[in-house]
């Protein structure tokens, strides 16, 4: 599959829970952390998303938040991925930061160079990926 989504992760649907509107669904990394992804109901019936199937989760790159120090608190994202920072590409105004998940697994943001400076950012320094359910996109084969 070509996409424009920079971080495409494959894996198996791991967990349905089907709401009156919405539904939330699982997609265990070969790493074994997990992706939530939030999408319809009538999606889940049209795709036909069932645990145990092959999936993709699709994040665009500028969705992804880079934390490197929670201080305690506790996230709403359902998504928080941990990993270790291993390139960073720094640009004119963005950077491109990739962390490695494991597992043979990364996922990529795009923040802006102020927020590089800011977190510190250096390849080999713990971080996580933090991104919304209803940010992800879910593919299954056809």
């Amino acid at each position: 599959m070509k996409t424009s989504a920079r971080n495409q992760f494959f894996g198996k649907i791991t967990a349905v829970n089907v709401g009156a509107v919405n539904a939330e669904v699982a997609v265990g990394l070969k790493g074994g952390q997990s992706i939530v992804a939030a999408i319809t109901k009538e999606s889940v019936e049209k795709l036909g998303v069932k645990v145990g199937g092959d999936a993709v989760a699709l994040v665009k790159a500028p969705q992804v938040i880079v934390v490197t120090d929670d201080a305690g608190y506790r996230l709403s994202a359902r998504n928080q991925l941990s990993g270790t920072v291993s390139r960073i590409h720094k640009g004119a105004v963005n950077s491109d930061v990739i962390i490695d998940l494991g597992g043979g697994e990364t996922v990529a943001a795009t923040i802006t160079n102020d927020s590089l400076e800011a977190l510190g950012l250096a390849e080999g320094q713990t971080a996580m990926a933090v991104f919304k359910a209803g940010s992800v996109i879910l593919g299954v084969a056809a």
